[in-house]
């Protein structure tokens, strides 16, 4: 069947996206090789996005006021501009529910259940409880980070085996939890509900995440006694609170509107202020900033992409390529090519929440084409992007638990043995429950 586009015309279209892959890739690289820290995250993506922008603009052979209307349709489209006020309340929940020193708790609360001779196997849960709660792996590593390095020195565990473990539950919660930044552009970009993205999530991260257990569980070593600190029940409330009313189906505005009052009441049972309630919510909102605007300017260039037939063209790429698997099952071809398509994405741009908003519209036109539910292309979407991230040596997961237990981020990454392990799982489950996609 000839293509409904016009190839060249197509191609085109995609040259402003693969512009912005090159700068931030590119720079990424060139301030690693210069020795500068964090090199990847030195140039925002919104900014790197600009120019990009004005090439489509150029590209795309209308009047400037076609061109802007073109734009503005794309970044003002209702599954835009959902999400990124779902990024503002999530950002203020995760703001207020800290402040109100929830990740203290939940943390101490982990360590004093902890049997000694289950340390990893804890510490691995500890980390996956904290970020499904927090919606952040980044959040939960700068959290957890310093006392695993703490408790890796007083035990004598291997510090890249302590850190790996640490990646590994950081990732298993990104990529779970209903406030993630990268659940939020996975659910909006396939059209799917988060609660039903969560179920389908933990039919292939539980298996994972209990393999990788009882791996964990075979490397701790000798029995060591740790050292914890008293915390507040009450504050460890709020997160159990938002997972619970999500799971139930209630509308995630109210869900985490709800849980950022929830979270200040229980603040307000010790010495959190109202006065510091109001600068929390704000903070939260500015710590989404980033991702807010680079959404918008994604879902912009993405309908330069769409109208000329970019998106089209990618997936009958994507559809060639998987070709010999079609033969056998086309739902599974089209996944792999999902899986694929955002795995390349997360290493051109090292950043899970950023690919899955690049990759989530092709993504959306292969489950479409293969008649995939939306709950499985969004869930293989979080899951392969954030197996990407958790396992890159200059992901910011890797770089800063590299500085934090002074090793090399390829240790770090080479030991997150979850996200290789839920690699295999997807896949498995790809193959095995081909006909219930």
């Amino acid at each position: 069947m000839q293509p409904s586009f016009n190839k060249n015309k197509a191609i085109l279209s995609l040259l402003p996206l693969l512009t912005f892959v090159a700068l931030f890739l590119g720079s990424g690289l060139y301030l690693q090789s210069q020795g500068v820290d964090y090199a990847f995250y030195q140039l925002p993506a919104p900014v790197a996005i600009l120019p990009a922008i004005m090439l489509a603009f150029i590209l795309n052979k209308g009047t400037v006021n076609q061109c802007v209307e073109t734009f503005i349709k794309g970044a003002g489209h209702n599954n835009i501009i959902t999400m990124c006020l779902i990024y503002l309340l999530a950002g203020a929940f995760s703001a207020v529910a800290s402040a109100t020193g929830g990740v203290d708790a939940v943390v101490n609360a982990g360590l004093s259940l902890i049997p000694p001779s289950l340390l990893l196997p804890g510490l691995f849960l500890i980390a996956a409880v904290v970020s499904t709660a927090m919606g952040t792996s980044m959040g939960t590593i700068g959290a957890i980070g310093p006392i695993a390095y703490a408790v890796s020195i007083k035990t004598g565990i291997d510090p890249a085996l302590m850190a790996g473990t640490i990646v590994s539950g950081a990732m298993f919660g990104d990529n779970l939890s209903i406030i993630s930044d990268t659940t939020i552009a996975a659910t909006r970009t396939q059209g799917c509900e988060m609660k039903d993205k969560f179920k389908e999530n933990l039919k292939i991260a539980v298996p994972a995440a209990i393999l990788t257990i009882a791996l964990l569980l075979y490397l701790t070593p000798a029995p060591q006694a740790v050292e914890t600190k008293d915390f507040d029940l009450l504050l460890v409330l709020p997160y159990a609170f938002i997972l619970i009313l999500a799971v139930a189906g209630m509308n995630v505005f109210v869900v985490l509107f709800s849980g950022i009052v929830f979270a200040a009441l229980m603040g307000f049972t010790g010495s959190y202020e109202g006065a510091s309630f109001v600068k929390d919510i704000y903070k939260g909102f500015t710590d989404m900033q980033e991702i807010f605007l680079l959404s918008m300017f994604i879902g912009g260039l993405s309908e330069f992409i769409r109208i000329n037939g970019g998106l089209d063209f990618l997936a009958q790429k994507i559809q060639a390529i998987t070709k010999v698997i079609a033969k056998w099952h086309r739902k599974v071809a089209d996944q792999l090519g999902i899986a694929a398509l955002v795995l390349t994405s997360n290493v051109c741009i090292a950043n899970n929440t950023v690919s899955i908003i690049v990759a989530g519209p092709i993504a959306k036109k292969l489950a479409d084409d293969g008649e995939i539910s939306g709950k499985r292309s969004a869930s293989l979407l979080d899951i392969f992007a954030c197996v990407t991230q958790g396992s890159l040596p200059y992901g910011a997961q890797a770089l800063l638990l590299g500085a934090t237990f002074k090793i090399s981020p390829w240790e770090v990454s080479t030991s997150s043995y979850y996200c290789f392990i839920l690699a295999f799982t997807a896949i498995a489950v790809i193959c095995l429950r081909r006909n219930k996609a």
